[in-house]
């Protein structure tokens, strides 16, 4: 039977695993209680008496994890931003080219990051196919659910006294520093960082993310973009949709408490809007690292997954 441990069970996607994990046949899961959650040689036999590990800590903390492993049959599923740039760790989103091949053969797997997945997703195809000039000066703005922010967040948005600005939707990351921009720029090959503009608002979960495009920027047409999409994304859990909402809206929240991700194209032949939707608990977070575990145990990757 397979042992797993996830460092880091208190936080947002470490619970959501565990919930995931806990009913399932096939897993043991080694838990720590109390204060040994914290106690660095507790987390460390915990971590190499398992099969796979999942971080779900804070950078600092996933790279003193890290470095804690000595068994060589430890695999290690990162959900933290610490590894997802590092060329000795493996970039968990399976529907990119190769990286399915990749993330078995690895023990070392960097869960995407919820905003980089709906980018990548979209503009990674493009460039590999030369459809999108690496050059190109993207725009990427983001709306999601406040449970991305974590359990801070959520008890600042779910609170009963809570300030009017929570009433709307804030835009963050102003100073175009965060946090996701380097792995959005590493796995997609471009060679101009976009402008990114993530959007919070009041739901709990679930993401949209668009990346605007000028006809002038693709070597090609707009029929081609959805050629190549209909070619890469047609599994259960990442899939092309041929149109958003009945009523002609794209509304951010439709997969939430899903597991998969639908891409859009709309738009025209002068000005495209490339659009990915899903949850950022899920394919965004907890949901692609069950898939990445499943893909690693070589189990049908939607096992345990809502999709």
């Amino acid at each position: 039977m397979t042992k797993v441990f996830i460092d880091g069970s208190a936080g947002t996607t470490g619970l959501k695993i565990y919930d995931r994990l806990k009913d399932r046949e096939d897993l043991e899961l080694i838990t720590l209680t109390g204060d040994l959650r914290k106690d660095l040689n507790a987390r460390k036999d915990a971590i190499n008496s398992s099969d796979i590990a999942f971080f779900c800590l804070p950078d600092a903390a996933a790279v003193e994890s890290a470095s804690l492993i000595e068994s060589d049959h430890v695999a290690v599923i990162d959900t933290s931003t610490a590894h997802r740039t590092n060329p000795d760790w493996v970039y968990g989103f399976a529907e990119l080219g190769n990286q399915r091949e990749k993330i078995q053969a690895s023990k070392r797997i960097a869960n995407p990051g919820c905003h980089a997945s709906g980018f990548i997703v979209l503009v990674e195809p493009l460039i590999r196919a030369g459809l999108l000039k690496k050059d190109a000066a993207l725009t990427c703005f983001s709306v999601t659910g406040y449970s991305g922010g974590g359990k801070a967040m959520i008890s600042e948005y779910e609170a009963a006294d809570r300030a009017a600005k929570y009433d709307a939707p804030r835009q963050y990351g102003l100073p175009q520093q965060h946090k996701h921009l380097k792995e959005m720029v590493k796995v997609t090959g471009i060679e101009v960082t976009p402008v990114f503009c993530p959007i919070v608002a009041d739901f709990y979960s679930g993401m949209c993310v668009t990346v605007p495009v000028f006809a002038k920027d693709l070597n090609g047409t707009i029929e081609d973009v959805k050629a190549l999409y209909k070619d890469c994304y047609h599994s259960p859990i990442v899939h092309y949709s041929e149109s958003p909402d009945p009523d002609g809206l794209a509304a951010a929240n439709l997969l939430s408490g899903r597991d998969d991700m639908e891409v859009l194209v709309s738009g025209n032949e002068e000005r495209i809007l490339l659009i990915s939707r899903f949850d950022n608990l899920g394919k965004g977070a907890s949901g692609a690292a069950i898939q990445n575990m499943n893909i690693l145990l070589g189990l049908d990757e939607t096992t345990g997954l809502n999709v």
